[in-house]
């Protein structure tokens, strides 16, 4: 499944709601600028959280998958290295969930990365 893409007229909503809530942001700093970076990166992480879950989540996710996979990379089959290994989604929507990743070695990942025309 391909990642959705906002037409211009969808992508006026979500640009209208970044903009109350960047002055919500800003009033609620009251001119303090580290209050300000503070609070733009928590509600950041927080909304990266939403779709990819907490860091505990996803390690305990790859943990799981290392076990069900015996330890190897489900691409290539060899042996997992004991980091740098990646939960990749089958569907992006569809979050970091035991039925919708995979756990990959960092070559297979980059390379499925060129494959999927990603950066």
């Amino acid at each position: 499944m391909v990642n959705p893409i906002l037409d211009a007229e969808q992508l006026t909503k979500p640009n209208e709601l970044l903009n109350e809530v960047r002055k919500k942001i800003s009033d609620l700093a009251g001119g303090d600028p580290e209050l300000l970076f503070a609070y733009r990166r928590k509600i950041a992480k927080m909304l990266v959280y939403d779709e990819r879950s907490g860091p505990n989540e996803r390690r305990k996710l790859k943990a799981l998958k290392r076990k069900q996979q015996n330890g190897c990379c489900d691409i290539c089959k060899k042996k997992l290295p004991d980091s740098y290994n990646v939960l990749d989604r089958f569907t992006t929507i569809g979050g970091y969930t035991d039925e919708n990743t995979r756990l990959i070695c960092e070559p297979c990942d980059r390379s499925l990365q060129g494959e999927r025309r990603y950066q």
